[in-house]
């Protein structure tokens, strides 16, 4: 049975696209009877005929991603656009390591681990770029007599 004139009525009526509209199966013989788009408004008023939900979009793909990125996963040289300096500027990675050193030197300091003359002289080379970590900054002290190893 050829239903294509009353689903397009129907899809006019309903203001959505012919795959939206929904015959009931049950009343194939009556929605063929139906001619006129009277009938058809009869027909949706009933039920016979509706439209049916319009699809979202899933986020799920997009969570699961977002959670394997935070992992560290996805992040190979394949899916890079952009040079490692526009990913994560130099400034910003100099600002993330030159902090923290910083901030064990005044604590150090205040503590009276270290005296002001040393805490200049070392603060001075982690201008220079001398330490990579709070870690690598310690082992110098350490190794140097400035600071006594804690256990």
């Amino acid at each position: 049975m050829d239903l294509k004139n009353q689903k397009r009525m129907a899809a006019e009526i309903l203001k959505c696209g012919v795959n939206r509209v929904w015959l009931d199966p049950e009343k194939i013989e009556e929605i063929a009877e139906c001619i006129t788009r009277a009938d058809i408004r009869t027909a949706i008023a009933s039920g016979t005929i509706k439209a049916k939900p319009k699809n979202g979009t899933s986020y799920g793909r997009i969570r699961h991603n977002a959670e394997q990125k935070a992992k560290g996963k996805r992040k190979g040289p394949g899916s890079r656009k952009g040079t490692s300096n526009a990913r994560v500027p130099s400034k910003r990675r100099w600002i993330s390591v030159i902090r923290p050193i910083r901030a064990e030197l005044k604590s150090l300091r205040d503590e009276g681990k270290i005296s002001p003359s040393v805490y200049r002289m070392y603060y001075r080379k982690a201008k220079g770029g001398v330490y990579k970590s709070r870690r690598n900054l310690r082992m110098h002290m350490i190794s140097a007599g400035y600071l006594k190893e804690e256990e």
